[in-house]
């Protein structure tokens, strides 16, 4: 069995081209804090990150790739692991992501659409697929968090269990890019329902956010880290602070 760890993961959202973030998936909601992506993420290797979370948002709302070449890019440019999610909605598009040196991909929309996308992934990438699973509202939201899934958070993360998924990615919609906190509770509950590690998403405002879920962690709960997004471009979290806090040592 694999040593437990647990990580603080900063985010790049890529919307035409430059790094934004929105609120509540609003994408009229939209702050843009870069227009080189690429620097951007050199910038969080640099300050001591163990891994990137790459979104194409372009990708999500449209259900295809649009920001393709520019990820590879990202990966190409550092030596740490990086996943990447937003309008992979078949084997190719997966492919694609993970030929150009994403160390995982994710499924978001197609987990939650197709019943059999997560194994038949799983099974062609052992290791190296994540499931994204998007919550508003006790819905699960898809395309873009344009529109809810009939499926709710339950039966998409135990396709992720029976497929043998990375990880499971666990968003509260109505949180993120809102800075009031994550939902851990609620993600701690989730997470002890599964068998696939927990990444908590959605709401980090603080170091004390990454404390708490730290601390959740060591207490024996299914989480495999937490990502930090709009804390970070606002200077309300210190890259090196998350890092060394979701290590226990801060």
């Amino acid at each position: 069995m694999s040593e437990r760890s647990f990580e603080a993961i900063p985010a790049i959202d890529l919307r035409g081209g430059r790094c934004v973030r929105l609120v509540q998936g609003d994408f009229a909601a939209e702050t843009a804090y870069g227009d080189d992506p690429v620097a951007m993420a050199e910038r969080w290797a640099g300050e001591g990150a163990t891994r990137l979370h790459v979104v194409d948002l372009d990708g999500a709302a449209r259900g295809a790739r649009a920001q393709g070449s520019l990820i590879a890019r990202i990966c190409a440019a550092l030596a740490i692991p990086v996943q990447v999610g937003g309008g992979l909605r078949d084997l190719d598009a997966l492919a694609s992501v993970l030929d150009a040196g994403a160390e995982r991909a994710i499924l978001g929309t197609a987990a939650a659409l197709d019943p059999t996308i997560a194994e038949r992934a799983c099974a062609r990438w052992p290791g190296r697929i994540a499931v994204g699973i998007d919550l508003r509202d006790g819905r699960v939201a898809i395309e873009g968090w344009l529109r809810d899934a009939a499926a709710g958070a339950d039966e998409v993360a135990a396709r992720a269990d029976a497929a043998g998924a990375a990880a499971i990615v666990l968003t509260d919609v109505r949180r993120d890019g809102t800075g009031v906190g994550a939902n851990l509770d609620a993600t701690v509950d989730f997470a002890a329902r599964h068998p696939t590690p927990v990444i908590v998403s959605g709401g980090v405002g603080s170091v004390d956010d990454v404390r708490r879920a730290r601390a959740a962690f060591d207490r024996g709960a299914n989480l495999a880290g937490v990502i930090v997004g709009r804390a970070l471009y606002e200077g309300r979290v210190r890259l090196a602070d998350a890092v060394a806090a979701a290590a226990g040592e801060g």
